[in-house]
């Protein structure tokens, strides 16, 4: 399906193969601690910021539930390598059966991005807060879906909303606070576009004691099935849900209990390239590499299927 939004985008034909590589744009990444100044963050950030000179849109992503921002070093290197700022908050609830606290934690680490983030990034190096956008892996892309829909207030507004794998769950009946999922067909009162990025092997379990790590009823399915229009859903079939990490994470989750895949490499360049040429859409205005996907997702290094869209 075409993009289509509503506003003028321009939607020549882009060869999005190469966003599946490293951009060209080298890459700084530092990581700044929490303080109570107004220079410092409410919460531990890692940042990937391209440093040539320029204005950059922004991405601020949130990590999955016991999980630590590092672990997501090179999918975030990979997106700024394009041409964007990455802030990855360091969150630190230990609660399973809620993310209410890490909601409220995004929204001041999103308050904060104007009074600080400049003061961490290479020098010329400017962030464009006007395009801003929202993502999350895993429990992660279930905060950012709540922080979207307005359970926490922030000063500035984002462009455009990213889950990556998102889950939201155990199951159908054990939601994590708050509740966001309604089974109902577009209920996300959202106003601004969506993708929804998901592993083909999250709803499968690794054996009977341990349950999937995306459960069906409430994983990117459902995420997607509740997205308004404009809406992206794309799912790396042959991956499991902590496919995304770095190699060398080191949590009993990433090792243990998720379905993997053969080669996180790829799984991190589909979820790479597929942000990437959502994020020149919609913040960038250059449909054409989302739609060179959309059309053709045999360019992608791995299986992608479905790839689907209204």
């Amino acid at each position: 399906m075409a993009l289509t939004v509503d506003r003028p985008m321009i939607s020549i034909t882009s060869d999005a193969s190469a966003l599946f590589e490293t951009g060209k744009l080298d890459v700084r990444i530092v990581t700044a601690k929490a303080g109570n100044e107004a220079s410092l963050p409410p919460k531990p950030v890692l940042i990937a910021s391209p440093t040539d000179v320029g204005m950059y849109p922004v991405l601020l992503f949130v990590h999955g539930f016991f999980l630590q921002n590092q672990y997501y070093t090179e999918l975030l290197r990979h997106i700024s390598s394009h041409g964007f700022i990455v802030v990855a908050p360091q969150l630190f609830s230990i609660l399973p059966e809620s993310s209410t606290e890490d909601v409220t934690s995004v929204a001041a680490v999103t308050n904060w991005l104007p009074i600080g983030l400049q003061s961490i990034l290479p020098t010329n190096v400017k962030p464009n807060f006007e395009k801003l956008t929202l993502s999350g892996h895993s429990r992660g892309g279930h905060t950012a879906f709540a922080l979207a829909l307005g359970h926490a207030q922030t000063s500035l507004k984002f462009t455009a909303l990213i889950g990556i794998d998102p889950v939201a769950g155990t199951s159908k009946t054990s939601q994590v606070e708050p509740k966001i999922l309604t089974y109902e067909p577009a209920s996300f009162k959202l106003d601004m576009p969506a993708l929804v990025i998901g592993s083909g092997l999250g709803e499968e379990s690794i054996n009977f004691l341990a349950p999937a790590c995306a459960p069906e009823g409430v994983n990117h399915k459902e995420f997607y099935y509740e997205c308004q229009s404009p809406c992206y859903h794309i799912v790396v079939t042959k991956y499991g849900h902590m496919d995304v990490l770095d190699n060398n994470a080191f949590n009993l989750v990433t090792k243990c209990i998720c379905k993997n895949g053969k080669c996180r490499d790829i799984m991190r360049r589909c979820t790479a390239g597929v942000t990437v040429a959502f994020l020149k859409a919609y913040t960038e205005e250059e449909a054409g590499y989302l739609n060179h996907i959309l059309s053709k997702p045999g360019i992608a290094p791995g299986e992608l299927d479905p790839v689907e869209s209204r």
